[in-house]
C-alpha cells in the first residue's frame, strides 16, 4: 500500500459475501471511503447459506435493519438450533440449541448438576429434558423472550433461516442507498505495483479499468485476487473433514413450519433441511471418495420432506483455508479465503466476522503490516476452532456401518480437539478458548449428543443435598412446561409479525 490514506475500496464479487462487506463498510466507514463493488450477473453464486447462528442478529443490528422487514423480504423464519439425526449411532437424535440448558447455580454449569443426578438415578432423563429450547422446538413454538418471567432463566436465543440470494439483494439496495457504486463486468486483468506487489487496478472484459487503494476478494472458490493473482496457498483439511461435494435442491414448504434446521447423517455424509416461509432448502453433503454423485443425488431425492421444485444443483469444494486471509493490499472474504462445510451454519458468520475484524483493523494508510498480521492471526484461530467443532461431529461416533463412518471414527484428529474430548470425558469440564465462537453450552450439547458421557462432575455441584437437587430439577421442568405452553406456534408468530407476501413467493 502507498503511504497516503486509503480513499478507494474495491470489492470484487457480489453475492452474500460481497454485499455484506459493502453494507458494513458503507455503514461504518462510508463517510471517508469511496466504495465500488464489481460483479457479473453471468457468474453464479453458491447461494446455499440459508441457515445462520445468533451472531447475525448483531450484524443486522449494526446495520440498523428492521427484523420484521428483513424476514419478510427474505422469506425468513426463526431458528432455535440444529437437530442431528443418526450421528452418534443409527437412530440417535439430539438438538444443538443456541441457549443454555437448565439453569446454572453458584457459577457451576447446569450439566454438572444433571450429571450428578443421572449418575445416582438409573433411567433419569437426558440433559434436554431441562432445555427450554428443546421443548419449544419440539412443539414448533416461538416468541421473542429475553428471560423467563421474573426468574434468572434466560429466554430463547435464536438465529434465522432465509433465502441467501434475497438477502444479498436486500443488502445491495441498502448499500447503494448509502453510496456504494456497483459496476457490472467480468475481471479480465489485474494490475500490480512493480515495487510493492500491491494491486493497483482491475480491468474488465469491456476494457473498463477500476483502480483502488484496497481490494476485497469476494469471488468465491475462484479466489481470483488472493489465490490466483497473489498466489496465497490453500491448506487442505480433507483428512479431517472428508466431505467435498454437495447437491442442493428446493422443495415445497413444510406442512408444519418448525423453528430449527435438521442434519441427517447418511452412509457417506449428511442431508440438511432448512424451513423457509415459501419453500424448504435441502442438500446432501458427501464425500466423492466414498459414494458416487449419482447415488448421492438419489439419496437426496429419496429423502426429501416435500415435493421437489427443481433438479439438484451440484457444488464442489475442498474444506480448508488460505495460508493468509489478507496479503498485500487485498483481503479475502467468504469462500475465497476458505470453506468450512455448512454443518453448523457458520458460513455467513465467517463473512460477517471477517468483515467486522477487517473494519476494526482497517489501515488508514501506510503498509498496514501490523494490522495485517493481527487480522491473519485472529482469522486463522477462528477457522481452526470451528474446524475442531465440526470434526467432533464426525469423529465422535459409534457408527462403523459404512466405509465413510469407519474412516471418520478412526482418523487422527488435531491435538486441540483430543484435549477437549479427554477433559470432558473425565470431568465434564471444557478446555474452551476464551474467544471460541461456540459457547460452553454448545460444546456440552454436541459432546453429550455424540455419546461422550463424563465419568465425573464438578465437586462444587455437591453443595446441594439429594433432596434439594431433586426439587431444583423438578421446578425447572415445571417452569419450562408452563413457559412453552404459553408460547404461540412458530407459524402464528411469523404470520403476525413478519409474513412474506405469498403471492410473490418464488421457488
Amino acid at each position: 500500500m502507498s503511504d497516503t490514506r486509503v480513499q478507494k475500496l474495491v470489492i470484487v464479487g457480489g453475492g452474500t459475501a460481497g454485499w455484506i462487506t459493502a453494507a458494513a463498510f458503507a455503514k461504518l466507514l462510508g463517510s471517508n471511503l469511496e466504495i465500488e463493488l464489481v460483479e457479473s450477473e453471468a457468474i453464479g453464486t453458491v447461494g446455499v447459506g440459508e441457515a445462520t447462528i445468533p451472531q447475525i442478529i448483531r450484524l443486522n443490528g449494526i446495520l440498523g435493519l428492521d427484523e420484521a422487514d428483513f424476514l419478510r423480504s427474505t422469506y425468513g423464519t426463526f431458528k432455535l438450533g440444529i437437530e442431528f439425526h443418526n450421528w452418534g449411532r443409527q437412530g440417535d437424535r439430539y438438538l444443538h440449541t443456541f441457549g443454555d440448558t437448565g439453569l446454572n447455580l453458584n457459577s457451576v454449569p447446569f450439566h454438572h448438576y444433571w450429571r450428578r443426578h443421572a449418575a445416582k438415578n438409573q433411567g433419569a432423563p437426558d440433559l434436554w429434558h431441562y432445555s427450554l429450547h428443546q421443548h419449544a422446538a419440539e412443539a414448533a413454538k416461538f416468541a421473542h423472550m429475553d428471560k423467563v418471567g421474573n426468574t434468572p432463566m434466560t429466554g430463547l436465543a435464536y438465529a434465522y433461516h432465509f433465502d441467501a440470494s434475497l438477502y444479498a439483494k436486500y443488502l445491495r439496495v441498502y448499500s447503494e442507498v448509502r453510496g456504494v457504486t456497483r459496476s457490472e463486468g467480468i475481471v479480465e486483468n489485474v494490475a500490480r505495483d512493480g515495487e510493492s506487489g500491491d494491486i493497483t487496478s482491475i480491468t474488465l472484459q469491456d476494457g473498463t479499468s477500476v483502480a483502488g487503494d484496497f481490494f476485497i476478494d469476494c469471488t468465491g472458490f475462484r479466489a481470483l485476487l488472493l489465490g490466483q493473482e497473489l498466489g496465497v496457498e490453500y491448506q487442505d483439511w480433507s483428512k479431517w473433514l472428508p466431505c467435498n461435494r454437495a447437491q442442493a435442491v428446493p422443495s415445497e414448504r413444510l406442512e408444519t413450519l418448525v423453528p430449527y434446521t435438521r442434519a441427517t447423517a447418511h452412509n457417506a455424509g449428511w442431508q440438511w433441511r432448512i424451513p423457509l416461509q415459501h419453500r424448504t432448502g435441502n442438500g446432501h453433503v458427501y464425500s466423492s471418495d466414498f459414494i458416487s454423485d449419482e447415488e448421492a443425488g438419489d439419496i437426496l431425492m429419496a429423502n426429501l420432506p416435500t415435493k421437489a421444485l427443481a433438479d439438484p444443483r451440484p457444488i464442489r469444494f475442498t474444506t480448508g483455508r488460505r495460508e493468509q486471509f489478507w496479503s498485500h493490499n487485498c483481503a479475502a472474504i467468504g469462500l475465497s479465503c476458505g470453506f468450512l462445510e455448512p454443518l453448523e451454519s457458520t458460513s455467513i458468520h465467517l463473512i460477517q466476522a471477517h468483515v467486522s475484524r477487517l473494519i476494526q483493523l482497517f489501515p488508514r494508510g501506510g503498509g498496514g503490516t501490523s494490522e495485517r498480521a493481527e487480522y491473519n492471526r485472529r482469522c486463522a484461530a477462528e477457522f481452526e476452532q470451528i474446524r475442531d467443532f465440526l470434526i467432533l461431529h464426525y469423529h465422535q461416533t459409534e457408527r462403523e456401518d459404512s466405509e465413510f463412518w469407519r474412516y471418520c471414527k478412526h482418523m487422527e484428529v488435531p491435538d486441540s480437539l483430543t484435549h477437549k474430548l479427554e477433559l470432558f470425558a473425565s470431568s465434564g469440564r471444557l478446555g474452551r478458548d476464551v474467544d471460541d465462537l461456540f459457547r460452553e453450552a454448545s460444546w456440552v450439547q454436541v459432546m453429550l449428543g455424540q455419546g461422550v458421557t463424563p465419568q465425573s462432575y464438578d465437586p462444587m455441584a455437591d453443595q446441594l443435598s439429594d433432596a434439594q437437587l431433586g426439587e431444583f430439577l423438578e421446578n425447572l421442568r415445571r417452569l419450562i412446561e408452563r413457559t412453552v405452553g404459553g408460547l404461540p406456534t412458530h407459524e402464528e408468530y411469523i404470520a403476525k409479525h413478519c409474513a412474506a407476501p405469498v403471492e410473490t413467493a418464488v421457488a
